[in-house]
């Protein structure tokens, strides 16, 4: 089933533990924002509750708790761009300096060569965020396009018969696609990142099979990670919990966004070094075939606007000029 080595995954979180730390760091720290979104909304429902004399406080703090949690959620994924721009993508950049064997500074300066690269590669976030949506929506339709050499991957007929039905098993892997389609536009150096993305793309296409059943694998694996992270964290969130009498859930909250955290900031990069080296092994000596860029071509309106966009990219000099 694998077709990556985990200590070569392990070798590159290793070279880049800058970025490693800085993960962990910045998915800490949103984990902690979730879970005071949730309190301070559960306190404001419970609040609310007692002034207007309800019956039911617990009930209405629960309420306020999902409130806040949702809340919480939107403005993680607002901020998305930016996380994408200063620190995943940035790791993946170094990651692929590191797996192609360049040599990479320590501390601070890792982490800023990763964004040097990031920006010369992509320009400034919004850039990279509109080429990230482009790509995601590519992949969506990619996956369907060749979704008749995915079948069985999962190792029960009736699970992956559900898992493709319900979008299930494409959202799971997407995000480690994306991400080698991102370290293809990376590792090519090439200053039309447009260019270099539709090519990522159609390579994903030539390679699907071996590529996503990997990524689903991975994807897999991690969440069940973060559950078995939940689990072992079940007892000293109760004990945080304790300090929160009326809010019942407050315990497995707790746990639920530790183990999602832990998986966010350790187990990501590390499946993500998984996925660069099958990626480059894969795609090694081979060029995107016309009858699949066709094939996308026809398909996906992403993918004929990101060859727009490649075609019509400039260079700085030509643009001054």
């Amino acid at each position: 089933m694998w077709e990556f080595s985990i200590f070569r995954a392990l070798g590159l979180m290793v070279r880049t533990w800058p970025f490693v730390l800085l993960r962990a760091l910045v998915y800490l720290a949103i984990a902690v924002a979730l879970v005071v979104a949730a309190g301070a909304g559960a306190w404001i429902g419970t609040v609310l509750a007692d002034l207007w004399m309800q019956p039911n406080s617990a009930f209405a703090g629960l309420w306020g708790g999902a409130v806040g949690l949702a809340l919480g959620v939107l403005v993680v994924a607002l901020l998305r761009g930016r996380l994408l721009y200063r620190v995943t993508t940035g790791h993946l950049a170094v990651m692929v300096e590191a797996l192609d064997r360049r040599p990479l500074p320590l501390g601070t300066g890792q982490i800023a060569l990763g964004r040097a690269i990031v920006a010369d590669r992509f320009g400034d976030a919004p850039a990279l965020l509109a080429l990230d949506k482009l790509v995601r929506g590519v992949i969506r339709t990619a996956t369907g396009l060749v979704d008749g050499l995915l079948v069985d991957i999962l190792p029960i007929a009736v699970l992956d018969r559900l898992a493709r039905a319900t979008g299930l098993r494409l959202r799971l892997a997407l995000w480690l696609i994306e991400g080698v389609v991102l370290a293809h536009a990376t590792r090519t150096r090439s200053e039309n990142a447009w260019e270099a993305a539709h090519d990522g793309l159609v390579l994903y296409t030539q390679n699907a099979r071996p590529l996503i059943t990997n990524a689903l694998w991975l994807s897999l694996v991690g969440w069940a990670l973060a559950g078995v992270v939940a689990l072992a964290a079940l007892s000293p969130a109760a004990t945080v919990a304790a300090a929160l009498p009326e809010v019942p859930w407050t315990a497995p909250l707790l746990a639920a966004v530790l183990g999602w955290a832990v998986k966010a900031a350790l187990y990501d990069p590390l499946a993500l070094a998984c996925m660069l080296q099958l990626h480059l092994r894969l795609t090694e000596g081979q060029d995107p075939l016309p009858e699949w860029r066709g094939r996308l071509t026809q398909v996906s309106d992403k993918f004929r606007h990101l060859g727009e966009r490649a075609l019509g990219w400039r260079s700085g000099t030509a643009q001054d000029a």
